[in-house]
């Protein structure tokens, strides 16, 4: 039985710091779309979250080479979002912000914005979960 309490106590603990861990996120995530000023193509900060991905050009965010610029490239926020052309749908790239040359950033505003889009990819991923944690709850309940 103390197993079990055991196993429970640690699930209970996950779920609370991932709620906590989300809440951080999001609080630092309005910060950083504000200081970026991404309210100029995205008037209110919920809407950040109807596209369906964002990238950064000119700086890379792979794990091996993160921060990485992009010699001769353009520092840019571009959000992607899906339409409806003719009966087909295809991917539109939405420029957030421009910021001018990768080598003409200072190394803290290189840092927010590579922040930034770390910060929105985990809460769209937290989001993911939500959504599926409700199909497979809708699955167990055999409402489907």
């Amino acid at each position: 039985m103390s197993d079990k309490l055991d196993r429970l106590r640690a699930l209970a603990d996950e779920l609370t710091s991932y709620e906590i861990e989300r809440k951080k996120n999001l609080k630092r995530l309005k910060e950083l779309f504000e200081s970026l000023q991404l309210q100029e193509k995205c008037s209110a900060f919920p809407e950040i979250f109807d596209f369906k991905a964002i990238n950064l050009s000119g700086i890379s965010l792979t794990k091996e080479n993160l921060g990485a610029i992009a010699e001769g490239k353009y520092a840019q926020i571009i959000g992607i979002q899906y339409v409806e052309e003719e009966g087909k749908r295809r991917a539109k790239n939405i420029s957030l912000r421009y910021f001018g040359r990768v080598e003409q950033l200072d190394s803290q505003q290189k840092h927010t914005i590579i922040e930034f889009v770390l910060r929105w990819r985990l809460e769209k991923s937290f989001r993911g979960v939500d959504h599926y944690r409700s199909l497979v709850q809708q699955c167990k309940t055999n409402s489907i």
